[in-house]
């Protein structure tokens, strides 16, 4: 009951997230993804690509790349118009940059993200939230939008091959930041010159990021409220699973969506490609 109450009083007051009702106007370009597939670092990246004449920081983020679960449409309508979304498919979004992560470094960011919300209690076991993850049955919010499959796969489905939606591989990002800058350049109608995408690149690294964390965590709507033992930008890196899940884990993955990871261009490690025919 309080919750509905509080729901009606925010929108009222015009102080309710825009979120999935979030107004879409013609030029937008909505930076997509699953959660915890690189969005924020990502966000960085192509923040610090659009402005030239600001550095994107924890503090200013959701001003200079604003999440459409932060602000009202109110505030929105009146921000720069490249977005941040973890929404399945929407047909309304006329521009897209969608980037996909292996679902293996996702189950493992998700948990120790939970871990850091106070989601879960310590020392849950990492293998009974992947099965829960598979089951797309961990928090509210992220259950909303359907499992790591089906949330990827409903924009592939729709828009892949079409000229208003760039899929971005999060390991193709970290690997060759440069080359998927340029990639992306027309959707964001940006001349990808060298030094505009050097400064992109620098102001975006993982190790400044984590600089700016340990200064600017009360500043930032996601990190202000959530333990500080456990770090938001972690290892920033690709692979990162074949250390922290069991082999249980990774086949509970592996044979819930490996057609789709064998698509993506994941490879599979513990079940055979021929047993999923």
């Amino acid at each position: 009951m309080f919750k509905r109450f509080k729901g009606y009083l925010e929108t009222v007051l015009l102080q309710k997230p825009a979120g999935p009702a979030v107004t879409v106007m013609p030029n937008d370009v909505f930076l997509v993804g699953y959660f915890r597939s690189g969005s924020t670092w990502s966000n960085f990246l192509f923040g610090n690509y659009i402005w030239q004449d600001r550095e994107v920081t924890f503090a200013n983020l959701n001003d200079l790349v604003p999440s459409i679960y932060v602000h009202p449409d109110r505030v929105l309508r009146k921000l720069p118009r490249v977005m941040k979304s973890h929404e399945y498919f929407d047909p309304r979004y006329p521009r897209t940059i969608y980037i996909v992560r292996d679902p293996r470094d996702v189950a493992v960011s998700f948990y120790y993200y939970n871990l850091k919300v106070r989601a879960l209690p310590d020392g849950y076991p990492m293998d009974d939230f992947v099965k829960r993850f598979v089951a797309c049955n961990t928090v509210e919010y992220a259950n909303r939008v359907g499992s790591w499959e089906e949330h990827v796969m409903s924009w592939v489905r729709m828009r892949q091959g079409k000229t208003n939606f760039c899929l971005v591989r999060y390991e193709d990002l970290l690997s060759d930041p440069a080359t998927e800058l340029k990639r992306v350049s027309p959707m964001l109608k940006i001349d990808p010159t060298d030094q505009r995408i050097e400064r992109a690149i620098r102001l975006s690294s993982a190790s400044h990021m984590r600089t700016l964390e340990k200064t600017q965590w009360s500043k930032w709507v996601t990190t202000k409220d959530t333990r500080q033992d456990i770090p938001f930008v972690r290892e920033a890196k690709s692979g990162g699973w074949k250390s922290k899940l069991s082999e249980a884990s990774v086949r509970t993955i592996e044979e819930a969506w490996g057609p789709s990871m064998l698509e993506l261009g994941y490879e599979l490690v513990i079940v055979p490609a021929k047993a999923l025919v």
